[in-house]
C-alpha cells in the first residue's frame, strides 16, 4: 500500500497533492495509485517506439495533468518537458532519453514496492 511517507521519500509534494484533495488522505492515495497505473504510460511508450508524435503528445499531455495534479514531481518534470517539446510538432525528434527518465521514475514509485 502506498503511504504518504513513501511518497515523500519518492519526492512527491504530498502537502500540495493533499490540499488538492481537500486533505482527504485516503482519497489522495487512491488517486495516486490510479495515476501510477494510468494506461497513458503504455500509450506513450508505444507512440515513442512508432515515432507517432501526435499520439505521444496526447499521452504525455494527459500524464502531465495527472502527475501535476497529484504533485508527483519526479514524474511530472520529465513528462512536462516532453509535452512541451512535442507541442505542435509533427516529428518526434529524440524522445527516448526523456521516455527512459519517465519509465525509470515510474519504476521507482512507491507502488512498485508493493508489486514485488
Amino acid at each position: 500500500m502506498i503511504t504518504i511517507e513513501a511518497l515523500k521519500e519518492y519526492g512527491a509534494n504530498t502537502e500540495e497533492g493533499l490540499s488538492r484533495c481537500f486533505n482527504k488522505k485516503e482519497f489522495y492515495l487512491k488517486l495516486v495509485s490510479m495515476g501510477l497505473a494510468d494506461a497513458n504510460f503504455d500509450k506513450l511508450q508505444r507512440a515513442v517506439a512508432t515515432c507517432d508524435a501526435k499520439a505521444a503528445f496526447e499521452a504525455a499531455h494527459a500524464l502531465k495533468g495527472v502527475t501535476g495534479n497529484l504533485s508527483l514531481t519526479p514524474l511530472y518534470a520529465p513528462i512536462s518537458e516532453m509535452t512541451e517539446l512535442l507541442r505542435g510538432k509533427s516529428e518526434m525528434g529524440n524522445m527516448s532519453t526523456l521516455l527512459d527518465q519517465i519509465m525509470d521514475q515510474l519504476e521507482k514509485n512507491p507502488r512498485s514496492e508493493c508489486l514485488t
